[in-house]
């Protein structure tokens, strides 16, 4: 039997699911304190080159799942990606947003593994951010909690601008995903929760951060398919598995049925409408999922890497590609919806 190689074998489980997200292991982060005086420049949302997408700038790769009739296009979408900065060695607390490497990431990733599934609803907004390094979540009180407040003001006054900029008043879809959910909530808790603005809210897609259906005070968990208004969220984990520190982590939290969207526990191989791959193939009936307390358990996706796929127990990287097409129409559902509601 060919043996593969730890190095072979890491590359393919680290393009599986989009490289967004890498997983813990035994080694230690190295840290550095957080110092103002080691705080990247703070990007200007009033130009161009801060943004990774704006309606004027949609790269090629992006376009294909765009729509072709963009200026018709009633509602925008604006959104935030996941952490990209995962590396142990590197003792930055934020990434510049001139940092190339982490920049090509977010479009060749994050823009267009998540973001596209969103395209067809609305026009997209994705602002570049001085986004947290991974290790902010577990070293939160040693330094993460200013570097997440950081981050955090890029996404607020790059929201703010485009408000002020490109919004005219049209209805939004909010999304994020891992750290850009953790952004979007608080997002949504100063500028949206019982306030005016609410009422533009058509849906927030919020998953990958362990979420409580009282989380906000007005907008409430959507449990239908053509609910508007409110939130969805879920945690993806391997059929069985559960997170390796704290089996109960995401217990109570809200766990959306993304293929269905309604309260079923079960789907079957038929419903499940596309799994979007980096080789930018779909896969339809790749999988079936089964609602627990909190997470979101799936089969090992059909397509054909699935063997390699077999080993992971933490699908949270592919919280919206191995839900893409589902996604994708459900957005598209809600905002029609919303603007019929709202003739």
């Amino acid at each position: 039997m060919k043996i593969i190689s730890s190095t072979m074998f890491s590359r393919v489980i680290c393009s599986l699911l989009l490289t967004i997200l890498i997983t813990s292991c035994k080694s230690t982060y190295k840290t550095q304190t957080f110092k103002k005086e080691n705080i990247p420049t703070a990007p200007d949302y009033t130009k161009e080159k801060s943004w990774a997408v704006l309606p004027t700038k949609y790269s090629e790769g992006f376009k294909k799942y765009a729509s072709n009739n963009l200026d018709t296009l009633q509602a925008d979408v604006f959104y935030v990606y996941p952490t990209l900065i995962a590396d142990k060695k590197d003792t930055r607390w934020n990434v510049p947003v001139d940092d190339k490497e982490q920049n090509e990431t977010v479009l060749t990733k994050a823009v267009t593994m998540q973001a596209s599934a969103f395209a067809t609803s609305g026009k997209v907004y994705v602002p570049f951010y001085r986004q947290a390094h991974l290790r902010s979540y577990k070293l939160y009180n040693e330094g993460g909690k200013q570097a997440q407040d950081l981050a955090y003001s890029d996404v607020k006054n790059a929201f703010q601008v485009y408000l002020k900029k490109y919004n005219n008043s049209r209805p939004m879809l909010l999304v994020g995903h891992s750290q850009g959910t953790t952004h979007i909530i608080r997002l949504l808790k100063e500028l949206f929760d019982g306030k005016p603005l609410q009422k533009k809210l058509i849906a927030a897609y919020i998953p990958g951060i362990r979420i409580k259906e009282d989380e906000f005070n007005t907008i409430k968990v959507m449990d239908s398919p053509n609910q508007t208004s409110g939130f969805v969220a879920w945690n993806t984990y391997k059929k069985n598995k559960y997170p390796k520190k704290d089996k109960n982590w995401y217990k109570g939290s809200v766990t959306t049925n993304p293929i269905t969207w309604n309260l079923d526990k079960k789907t079957a191989l038929s419903q499940h409408k596309g799994f979007l791959y980096t080789n930018g193939k779909l896969y339809k009936k790749a999988l079936k999922i089964e609602i627990t307390d909190g997470l979101v358990w799936s089969t090992n996706p059909k397509f054909p890497l699935r063997f390699f796929m077999s080993f992971l127990s933490n699908y949270h990287a592919g919280d919206i590609n191995l839900f893409w097409q589902d996604i994708r129409e459900n957005a598209l559902l809600r905002t029609n919806t919303w603007l019929k509601l709202h003739e």
